[in-house]
């Protein structure tokens, strides 16, 4: 199918929007679409987190003449559809849950799209039989009545996973998924990523480690300072020249299995 013929997920026109008092962007126009995995690549306070509040209605642009956000081709979204639709792991996510809460009600969290369960929250039988399946597919089975607060990064972070996928979105996204985990937890997450790449779930992976890229992502979108400075296919954007300039360092890419790692350009003379 031709790039032009997926739909899209999420459309920005133009788009201003603010975090605070702090402008994070003036005339964003980007669009994602179904079945094309893409990573959002960019430094510190490039708007890569505002971008993801935009697409889970956390943050609303201006409304103004010309222009619009669309997702899934609707300018009004119901959220509870939305979240059926579009899973999402992300670091402020897994910072809001408290220490005491078992690693089974975190995933089970995702069906009423809060953070843990309340005496309000009725899980039926099919919901906990969900749960199970996928924590057992994720390396997780044996830690449904483990507190949170004795889980590792590497866990937390699955279970996060877990959350997202227990309604099956059509969407997966991710924001800085392999931050603070060390290299074994860092490969398996990467490893289930590409799993789920592969069975049709179309990711959206929002960071700025390059090393985190999975060989499945075949498009990228550079941003800077709120400005999308570049965007096309993952092999003309990962390279020296564009990286360099969106971090403002010189930078040498290397590549291996599908993956790449980023190096400095310039050796840098020890000091005295």
């Amino acid at each position: 199918m031709e790039l032009q013929q997926k739909p899209t997920y999420l459309e920005l026109q133009a788009v201003e929007a603010y975090l605070g008092p702090r402008q994070v962007f003036r005339e964003l126009s980007l669009q994602l679409r179904r079945g094309e995995h893409t990573a959002i690549l960019g430094p510190n306070g490039a708007g890569k987190s505002a971008l993801i509040k935009l697409l889970s209605r956390e943050l609303y642009p201006v409304v103004k003449p010309g222009s619009w956000l669309r997702i899934f081709g609707e300018e009004r979204v119901n959220l509870w559809d939305l979240r059926a639709r579009i899973g999402l792991v992300s670091q402020d996510l897994q910072a809001g849950y408290s220490g005491g809460v078992l690693a089974s009600d975190v995933v089970l969290s995702g069906y009423f799209g809060s953070v843990g369960l309340g005496r309000s929250h009725l899980v039926t039988a099919r919901q906990r039989q969900r749960v199970r399946q996928l924590m057992e597919e994720l390396g997780l089975a044996d830690l449904g009545q483990r507190p949170y607060a004795q889980l590792s990064d590497g866990q937390r972070r699955r279970l996060l996973l877990a959350r997202a996928l227990v309604h099956g979105p059509q969407v997966l996204v991710l924001d800085e998924p392999t931050n603070g985990l060390d290299l074994k937890a860092k490969h398996q997450l990467l490893a289930i990523l590409r799993q789920l790449s592969q069975s049709g779930t179309t990711l959206l992976l929002v960071t700025h480690q390059i090393e985190a890229i999975i060989p499945e992502i075949e498009r990228c979108v550079l941003l800077k300072q709120g400005v999308v400075v570049g965007d096309g296919p993952s092999s003309e954007l990962l390279r020296d020249a564009p990286l360099s300039a969106l971090f403002d360092t010189p930078l040498q890419v290397l590549s291996s299995g599908g993956y790449r790692q980023v190096l400095p350009a310039v050796a840098i003379a020890p000091a005295d």
